[in-house]
């Protein structure tokens, strides 16, 4: 994929393949950025990934409320949060839509940010990782006079590394390729993100074989990156929940 992106169209489309190019050129990219709207797609979603991102701030510090704070109500309140888990996001769409739509939210950033704002099933994850992180710790934070940020800062996020590594690669993942959503709520192409873009290359350019590669490497180098950066906390986020 990466290498046919850097290919002439006929070179591409060459039987038998070429593995290594035989010319290298950025035509594609170039055409992709200058003409054909991706910039745009790119920064759209890279502001849906950061929304996402603050999402997970809030669903650590709801898992973090979860575990270690004491309030009335609180196992009906979990319970409640984990029965919408058992709602398939297709069946909520009309709904959250219409609600939108009332607030005037539609063909909107904020209309397509909001409702993957906060998900369950991260606040879920992340309450049963920190229900193992001791008492004794978060009480003589607070005995030394921390307040309650500081411990949640301090403490709670550094010792929590693996979970909030594994969560924030699929949070990313998810948030990256985020296609039918923003497809349903924007109307105008300024707010596609790159997924919609994708499927419109496929659509109006299907006979451009290298550009589509282009697109393509586009969507996945960002992806492959961040696994990179954080494959140590991964795998190690996926042993230490495996074995508690």
């Amino acid at each position: 994929m990466i290498l046919s992106s850097f290919k002439s169209e006929r070179e591409a489309r060459t039987m038998p393949p070429t593995f290594w190019p035989q010319e290298f050129t950025f035509e594609h990219y170039i055409n992709l950025f200058q003409n054909l709207n991706f910039g745009t797609y790119f920064m759209n979603t890279m502001i849906i990934v950061l929304f996402a991102m603050l999402g997970l701030l809030f669903n650590t510090m709801a898992g973090y409320g979860f575990a270690k704070f004491k309030f009335k109500g609180r196992e009906v309140v979990f319970l409640c949060v984990l029965a919408t888990m058992m709602i398939p996001a297709q069946v909520s769409m009309i709904p959250v839509y219409l609600l939108l739509n009332q607030m005037g939210l539609t063909n909107t950033m904020a209309g397509i940010i909001l409702p993957g704002l906060i998900a369950a099933f991260n606040i879920f994850l992340i309450r049963q990782f920190m229900t193992t992180i001791p008492n004794d710790l978060i009480e003589s934070a607070r005995i030394d006079g921390a307040k309650e940020f500081r411990i949640f800062f301090q403490i709670i996020i550094p010792l929590s590394k693996p979970i909030i590594a594994v969560q924030a690669i699929l949070t990313f993942v998810g948030a990256w390729n985020s296609f039918l959503w923003p497809l349903i709520v924007a109307n105008d192409q300024a707010l596609y993100t790159l997924s919609v873009g994708l499927a419109l290359l496929q659509g109006q350019h299907s006979s451009s074989f290298a550009l589509q590669m282009a697109g393509a490497t586009v969507m996945v180098l960002p992806v492959l990156f961040l696994f990179l950066f954080v494959q140590r906390y991964i795998v190690e986020g996926f042993n230490t929940t495996g074995i508690k």
